[in-house]
């Protein structure tokens, strides 16, 4: 028997509408409100996971969701860049911001280098039962590529050509370190 792990990427914050990198912020008027609208979206589930983080459970309550906090759904750690534009970054350390795209090894930002996200996220995966069941998990978008990166075992490279939005719906099915992707659609519908 297989599961079906439904990841649902956040909704819209002050952050993702200006590409900064996120700290723990609350969803904007707009993304709370495209939440909410999405409420009946989703299938019953058998479990519902969320980040941590305050826009992860804010997009799961919007949702009508109930879940259980799991620490290893938190957002990739990106150190002293946290709250900078990308435009930002690039302007004052343009040698940094290249070794990060290139080198999977690198974290010149002083957080988690996309090596450890990996080994990280699919930890996280093998660990999630085949057992005919629904899994719902409200996440980031770069916790969702890095899931999908190890569901279908591609490389490290794969992973900064994988476009997840906010409010985008991936799901995976399988179990027992052997998924598939199914769907990936934004936004939830």
């Amino acid at each position: 028997m297989s599961t079906r792990l439904i990841l649902i990427s956040h909704a819209p914050t002050a952050a993702t509408r200006s590409s900064a990198f996120p700290q723990d912020e609350p969803l904007d008027a707009h993304g709370l409100a495209d939440a909410t609208a999405l409420a009946d979206a989703l299938p019953r589930a058998d479990d519902v996971r969320c980040a941590p983080a305050l826009r992860c459970t804010q997009t799961a309550t919007a949702l009508g969701l109930a879940p259980a906090t799991d620490e290893g759904l938190r957002d990739g750690d990106l150190g002293r860049w946290a709250g900078r534009t990308l435009d930002d970054v690039a302007a004052g350390e343009p040698n940094a911001v290249a070794a990060w795209l290139t080198d999977p090894a690198a974290a010149p930002h002083g957080g988690e280098s996309l090596h450890d996200l990996l080994d990280r996220t699919g930890g996280w995966l093998r660990a999630v039962p085949a057992k005919g069941r629904t899994v719902i998990a409200v996440t980031h978008p770069m916790v969702i590529r890095a899931l999908v990166v190890n569901a279908i075992a591609a490389t490290p490279a794969s992973f900064w050509r994988i476009d997840i939005a906010p409010l985008t719906k991936t799901v995976l099915r399988g179990g027992a370190g052997r998924w598939t992707l199914r769907a990936t659609a934004g936004p939830l519908r």
